[in-house]
């Protein structure tokens, strides 16, 4: 390719054929286009390994020599084993993933944590010349370390969404200075004649805003191996729980470099070491200054085979999203909630509304030449990613606003699009496997509009809905019941949303759903049942809106909800903890932390754990501080009857159902949680928030905000005692 020379802002620039970005040096352009043309020129004289840059080679080349050495050291046999296999279920913390992780799904258990030796192992093993999982790592490393990446990335004023100097890059601490007067090139009262001088001041504002992201990259130690260590695990651990990004299809070279850091904050939160953590939020704010900055040209990015522009752009934002809302972090924790609404915004603008799902005609036979059969699957993986990610925009949507408090970002129950594919189907690791699937079973196309139209049927219909579900689908169905919720007002009726009677009717539909569903696995099945009780519970009493009632009360400091709202005056707790609302709410309570402890390995850290097991830990605290510490519990539960009230089913208040069912005596009398008649369970909810405070401990090492959760909980159990 040749160099073309174009001017720009009096500058001329070396320009890209192929994608038109401009260099200032011919060297920046020619390690550029390697990217295109996957030219490696650089070749190891040892091992023959290509790579496209000369330091890169330099620096393998220097592991031969430590080969050399460690050659002279302890045998690798006798080191101890750093498996993923060996660690506690849910002690990710000390895990190491130098290597191939293991996925399998073994019994779970909530032990202390581990020994530290296998984060040693981790330092150990970054010594060790092995070939990346995801060769392009190394590619990606360069261009994030080389000269030029901060002037891709250049910004107008204002637009950073932190502080613009670093004074704590090691801690990933973004402060400001007191004034502006601290700086050494001041911009403070700008007397006249110094418009030239305030130009060049605000310029090199800009461009040390600009620098300080890069430079909190280049300061954490980030490596290629980090990377590579990173997207693995983005793939084996969250996409399986979150499954909106295809592992079989995925081409590296395809993705924007804002998609992979995000993708790579991700599965950061998976790794052992201590630093994992600080690395992955440095590379999550380079991918977040991207999106603010260039959003207009990423949003014209079109992979080969996306229907439309802008599809990358929107997984980007939602990665983005789903990292910054659960992060530990409060100032990101807020930044995600601003952006929220951004992502519906763009698939609108980019028509992804309007986009045709894959049709079944174009579904080539089993005996169909191969190309034919993996370019129709490439086809079709792209339309379901693009689906996907946008109804995980409604997944996010719903969670976050039952997590803040605050509203949904858009209507729910208005959404156009059709029904995901089958799992199955979507996890096909082949054209072939792909094939099978899709010809044994027809993709059910309805609409979620039509699905919510079937949610709220003639009084007293709670048969099981006749939709093809995916356990993905059904994801999406709960979080439009929680964004009605959301919507309701206890006082009055709210102009076009159901009452809370209403979507408990829904609840129950969608129970016997998933009841009678028989293709879900047992850890698909427990995800989906972990949410349904949750908004369930929602239906009750509002989980975040009380839990903001027991801190104001007792004056406990809580960072979870974020912003400074009030709350609801005249509000009595112990009132409410006599109520049969109170009594049917800690059925749910208790649901929620039985599937929290009994989720496999793989699968315990699916995004909506720790709002539903703070929502469960509001209910204890409030009936601990009622005085009823002690629950008996029916020796079954009708789910059906711990769900709808007797006015929920338009009876009258003479009209009254049988009583003779252990759930229906429990929640309609006042003596429920002290009498223990069926001879049920029994729980000390004091002793349960103990346990909860060490299941937040260990949630606290992928989702940060678990961390502000437990910090809660801890004061609570305080206020019990």
């Amino acid at each position: 390719m040749a160099e073309i020379m174009a001017p720009s802002a009096g500058v001329r620039k070396l320009v890209c054929r192929l994608c038109q970005k401009g260099f200032i040096k011919a060297e920046h352009l020619r390690r550029h286009e390697r990217c295109h043309t996957g030219s490696k020129p650089y070749v190891c004289k040892e091992c023959r390994r290509p790579f496209a840059r000369q330091d890169a080679l330099t620096r393998h080349e220097k592991l031969h020599l430590r080969d050399v050495n460690v050659k002279n050291g302890p045998s690798p046999a006798s080191m101890p084993s750093a498996s993923l296999d060996s660690t506690p279920s849910w002690d990710t913390s000390s895990a190491s993933t130098a290597g191939p992780a293991s996925t399998s799904a073994t019994s779970h258990s909530w032990g202390d944590s581990a020994s530290n030796h296998h984060s040693n192992m981790h330092n150990v093993a970054s010594d060790l010349d092995f070939a990346l999982i995801w060769p392009d790592s190394e590619d990606l490393f360069q261009s994030l370390m080389s000269s030029d990446t901060a002037d891709q990335w250049q910004m107008p004023l204002g637009t950073l969404p932190f502080p613009p100097v670093v004074q704590d890059v090691n801690g990933m601490n973004f402060g400001s200075p007191n004034s502006f007067h601290d700086r050494s090139s001041s911009v403070g009262a700008i007397p006249s004649g110094g418009g030239h001088q305030a130009v060049r001041d605000v310029t090199e504002m800009v461009t040390s805003s600009s620098s300080s992201v890069t430079a909190a990259v280049k300061a954490t130690s980030i490596t290629s191996v980090f990377l590579d260590e990173c997207l693995h695990m983005f793939f084996v651990r969250f996409i399986p729980t979150f499954p909106v990004l295809h592992r079989a299809t995925f081409v590296f070279r395809e993705c924007t470099h804002a998609l992979l850091l995000n993708a790579i904050a991700i599965g950061s939160l998976y790794l052992g070491p201590s630093d994992s953590v600080a690395k992955g939020e440095a590379l999550w704010r380079l991918a977040h200054t991207a999106v603010a900055t260039s959003w207009q040209s990423l949003i014209t990015h079109n992979g080969p085979y996306d229907t439309c522009k802008g599809v990358q752009l929107m997984i980007t934002a939602l990665l983005g999203q789903i990292y910054g809302a659960l992060s530990k972090n409060r100032a990101i924790r807020t930044t995600s909630q601003v952006f929220r609404p951004l992502g519906f915004f763009w698939a609108r603008h980019c028509g992804m509304y309007d986009s045709q799902p894959y049709s079944m005609e174009n579904l080539p036979s089993t005996d169909a030449p191969a190309a034919e059969k993996d370019h129709q699957w490439r086809i079709w993986s792209a339309r379901e990613i693009q689906q996907r990610a946008l109804l995980a925009y409604y997944v996010l949507d719903g969670l976050v606003a039952q997590m803040s408090g605050d509203g949904a970002s858009a209507r729910h129950v208005s959404n156009p699009l059709s029904l995901s594919s089958s799992e199955a189907a979507f996890d096909a690791s082949n054209a072939d496997e792909w094939l099978v699937h899709m010809h044994s079973q027809k993709p059910d196309q309805s609409s979620f509009r039509a699905v919510f139209r079937s949610l709220f049927p003639p009084v007293g219909n709670f048969r099981a809905l006749d939709y093809q579900f995916s356990a993905f689908s059904l994801r999406v169905v709960l979080e439009g019941l929680q964004s009605l919720i959301s919507d309701c007002d206890d006082h009055e009726l709210t102009v076009g949303v159901p009452s809370l009677s209403d979507v408990r009717r829904a609840l129950a539909q969608v129970h016997e759903t998933i009841s009678m569903s028989i293709h879900f696995s047992a850890a698909e099945r427990l995800e989906i049942l972990l949410r349904w009780h949750t908004v369930c519970l929602d239906t009750m009493i509002h989980s975040t809106v009380l839990s903001r009632h027991v801190c104001s009360r007792y004056n406990i400091p809580q960072h979870v909800s974020g912003g400074s709202r009030t709350v609801e005056l005249g509000f009595d707790l112990l009132e409410w903890a006599s109520t049969e609302d109170a009594r049917r709410a800690v059925l749910h309570a208790v649901a929620i932390q039985d599937i929290v402890e009994q989720l496999p390995r793989g699968r315990a850290h699916v995004v909506h754990m720790p709002s539903s097991l703070f929502a469960a830990a509001t209910i204890y605290v409030v009936l601990s501080l009622a005085g009823a510490a002690t629950v008996n519990l029916p020796r079954t539960i009708v789910w059906q009857e711990a769900l709808l009230s007797h006015s929920d089913l338009h009876l009258g208040d003479d009209i009254r159902p049988p009583s003779g069912s252990d759930t229906r005596r429990f929640v309609e009398t006042e003596q429920g949680l002290s009498s223990n008649p069926s001879g049920g369970a029994v729980r000390n909810l004091l002793y349960e928030l103990n346990s909860m405070q060490k299941l937040f401990r260990c949630l606290s090492s992928q989702w940060g905000i678990a961390r502000d959760m437990e910090d809660i909980v801890a004061e609570w159990i305080q206020l019990c005692h």
